[in-house]
């Protein structure tokens, strides 16, 4: 295995493992992972990978989403990989919480020092995918995405990106129009430049507004209404106009009393997993 095991915990019949490896396309070392349910011991099963939030780990997903239990019913392989690059050395790159380390934004850098380093669609949607599948028992034709927050941008944007890699999307309180909010302003000014047509590539709502029923089986987004960032930065309305014009169908629940956090996630991570279980089962 190419892979090297930091840890390995027997977990509803399956296994739960965090990794780690060289990575190509981040030049780096890189951590990942992995609940393989019970199932995948008779062969492939199906899998979904999910892209966490700002200022997290690939173990975040794994201790907090409460997903593992469901997965092993289900049959599906969980992935989550870390959130950026770590010990790139450049300078300031440990500053913000909201640029930099845990803070990759599932986006190829084309600006200096980022450039270098900070390569995470490429990682996640090709590196990373092909590892998996070379690896695990995962199942290459039925391949899912999702994420939260700044991962649910990274979700939305990576599947309409290369629908080739996915069947099924879904988020939870994504970063929907990164191109008009301050975390994607700062984000894409930093690693994308200052021609903003340019960061238009990497907006869920943007990249929507070009595309004709890229997921004919839906997408499912979950957003609590109790969220303090909802009304300036995550503008889940500008994907749902979208998706309209797109004629995309999308399940967009609103939930009183609900926040940003895990409480909010976990709550709610039993209907994302049966919703990609029935589109990559079908």
């Amino acid at each position: 295995m190419a892979a090297e095991v930091l840890s390995e915990h027997g977990c509803f019949g399956g296994v739960q493992g965090f990794y780690r490896h060289d990575s190509k396309e981040i030049g780096l070392p890189m951590r990942f992972s992995v609940f393989a349910p019970p199932q995948a011991r008779q062969g492939p099963v199906p899998v979904l990978f999910y892209l966490a939030g700002l200022t997290c780990t690939e173990e975040t997903f794994m201790i907090k989403g409460g997903a593992q239990r469901v997965a092993a019913e289900l049959g599906i392989m969980l992935v989550a990989p870390d959130t950026s690059p770590r010990g790139a050395g450049i300078p300031g790159e440990s500053d913000s919480w909201d640029v930099g380390v845990g803070a990759g934004f599932y986006l190829d850098a084309t600006q200096a020092p980022w450039s270098r380093y900070y390569r995470m669609e490429s990682y996640v949607a090709e590196e990373l995918r092909r590892l998996i599948l070379a690896e695990f028992p995962a199942d290459a034709g039925r391949v899912g995405i999702f994420g939260h927050s700044m991962g649910g941008h990274g979700a939305l944007t990576l599947a309409l990106r290369h629908r080739e890699a996915y069947r099924s999307v879904s988020a939870f309180a994504p970063i929907a129009a990164p191109s008009k909010c301050p975390w994607g302003e700062k984000a894409f000014g930093s690693y994308l430049g200052n021609d903003r047509e340019a960061w238009l590539a990497h907006d869920a709502s943007a990249l929507m507004l070009k595309a004709q029923t890229p997921f004919p089986q839906g997408i499912l987004v979950d957003q609590g209404l109790s969220d303090k960032f909802l009304a300036q930065q995550l503008l889940p309305q500008e994907f749902e106009a979208a998706c309209v014009q797109a004629r995309q169908p999308l399940e967009l629940r609103r939930h009183e009393g609900y926040d940003h956090g895990y409480y909010f996630i976990s709550t709610f991570m039993e209907d994302h997993l049966r919703f990609h279980h029935r589109i990559l089962s079908a």
